[in-house]
Formats: C-alpha cells, sequence, structure tokens
C-alpha cells in the first residue's frame, strides 16, 4: 500500500487526496490559501484572460498593491498563476491561470455567487445578533 508522509508524521492510505480533518496535513494549507478573500478576487478576475498588474488591481478594487503582490506571489508559488515577464521597455508582467488555477474557477465562482445571493441574509443576522447582544 502506498502512502503519504505529511509533518508530525501522519500518513494516508490514498496517494492522491489528502485529508483535511487531519492537523498535520497540507490540505489545510491549500484550503487557507483558496479561502483568502484576495484569491478569489483574483481568481476571478484572471478568469477572464491575461491582465497586467494594474489592470488586475482595478479588476480586484480596493486591494493595496502590496497585497496584491503577496497574493500574486503565492498564487505563483503553488502553481495557481504563471507570471511572465516581457523583455521590453518599460518592462511588462502579465498574470494568467494555469491549468490548475483554472480549475478553481467554478468552484469559485459558485462560492462568490453564494456570498452575493445571501449577503443581505447574513448582513441581518448579525445585525439580530449584534442587537441582542447589545446592553439594554
Amino acid at each position: 500500500m502506498v502512502t503519504n508522509a505529511f509533518p508530525g508524521g501522519t500518513t494516508l492510505a490514498r496517494p492522491d487526496r489528502g485529508d483535511a480533518f487531519d492537523p498535520n496535513c497540507p490540505t489545510r494549507v491549500v484550503l487557507d490559501r483558496i479561502g483568502d478573500k484576495w484569491t478569489a478576487l483574483v481568481v476571478g478576475a484572471l478568469s477572464t484572460g491575461v491582465l497586467r498588474f494594474t489592470e488586475l488591481r482595478t479588476a480586484v478594487g480596493g486591494v493595496a498593491p502590496k497585497v496584491l503582490t503577496q497574493t500574486l506571489r503565492a498564487l505563483e508559488r503553488d502553481g495557481l498563476v504563471i507570471r511572465t515577464v516581457h523583455a521590453q521597455v518599460p518592462p511588462r508582467v502579465d498574470y494568467e491561470l494555469t491549468d490548475l488555477g483554472r480549475s478553481l474557477e467554478e468552484p469559485l465562482a459558485m462560492l462568490t455567487d453564494w456570498a452575493e445571493v445571501h449577503v443581505a441574509q447574513i448582513l441581518a443576522a448579525r445585525e439580530r445578533t449584534e442587537a441582542a447582544a447589545a446592553p439594554a
């Protein structure tokens, strides 16, 4: 039987999958990456095609350049985004999704759609909870 070995000595019987409920499994790192709001927005923006940094920043909206840079570096490191530097003056840098990154488009689009559909209910629930917890 083939097993995956993770930090802390954890092994899995299925080499093709992790176990998100195992505290030592790196699946949790992946969930942290794709659960980040900037990751979801960057993947959504890049689903339209190749974008330059400023185009991406405009498409995402509200993200600081430093945070966008950090997000893009992490996505590149994780194999979700390709960064292409073109040798010209001034230099041009393009970002695009890899095949792995494109495999996230549909699941993240579904989550984004769910959030957009249910935002009013979530905000109303927050208001009710805060009102109930407020001192009389």
